[in-house]
C-alpha cells in the first residue's frame, strides 16, 4: 500500500465502497479519436483534475474520469496510479495511442511536472506550457515520473503515456483567473 492510500489495491476500493454513492466514472468516445483524456482522481480526491480533463478533452479526444463524490473523505478513493484498475478505464485506454493524465499535488507553488513513458508527448506539453509562461518541469525519476509500465498513464496501446501533476497553487491560479485557465487548456491541446 502507498502512503496515504487506504486501499492496499483497487479490489479492496471496491469491496468497501459504492458507485454512485462513493463515486461516480465517465467516459465519453470521441469518434475517430487515438487520444485519451483522464482524470483518475477527480472530484474531491485531487480537485480541478476532472475539469480540467474535460476541457483539455473537448468533443475531440476520448475522456475518462474516476470522481470522488462524498461530502467528505474523498481522499480515501485515492488509489496509486500504478494500482489503478478500473475497467472502463482499461477498456478505453486499451484503444488510444496516447493518454495525458491529470493529477493534482499538495503545495503553494503555481506549478506542475512532466511525468510518464511518452517523452516525446510529454516533452511537447512541457514546450508549450513553458511558452505559455507556465512553471512547467520534466520529471523523468522519483516518485511523480510516472514511468512504471502499470501506472494507468501508460496503459494504451502504446504502452507509454503523458502524467501532468499540477500543484494546489497552480489549481487555485487556474481556478480563479480565467485567461490563465483558457491559456492552460489551449496550450495542452496544441500539442496533441
Amino acid at each position: 500500500m502507498e502512503k496515504g492510500d487506504k486501499f492496499a489495491s483497487w479490489e479492496a476500493l471496491l469491496e468497501n465502497t459504492t458507485e454512485g454513492v462513493d463515486y461516480c466514472v465517465t467516459v465519453q468516445r470521441a469518434l475517430g479519436s487515438a487520444t485519451a483524456i483522464i482524470a483518475p482522481h477527480g472530484g474531491g480526491i485531487e480537485p480541478l483534475t476532472l475539469e480540467l480533463a474535460r476541457l483539455i478533452a473537448g468533443s475531440d479526444h476520448n475522456f475518462y474520469a474516476f470522481e470522488g463524490i462524498r461530502k467528505t473523505n474523498n481522499w480515501d478513493l485515492h488509489i496509486t496510479s500504478h494500482r489503478f484498475k478500473e475497467e472502463r478505464a482499461i477498456a478505453l485506454l486499451k484503444t488510444c495511442d496516447r493518454v495525458v493524465a491529470i493529477h493534482g499535488l499538495g503545495g503553494p507553488a503555481k506549478s506542475l511536472q512532466v511525468g510518464g513513458s511518452d517523452g516525446t508527448l510529454g516533452k511537447a506539453i512541457h514546450d508549450v506550457l513553458v511558452a505559455a509562461k507556465f512553471d512547467s518541469k520534466i520529471e523523468i525519476t522519483g516518485a511523480y515520473a510516472g514511468v512504471e509500465p502499470l501506472n494507468i498513464c501508460n496503459r494504451g496501446r502504446m504502452g507509454q503515456g503523458v502524467q501532468l501533476e499540477l500543484r494546489a497553487g497552480l489549481r487555485d491560479l487556474l481556478k480563479k483567473d480565467n485567461i490563465a485557465l483558457t491559456a492552460f487548456v489551449e496550450a495542452i491541446r496544441s500539442a496533441l
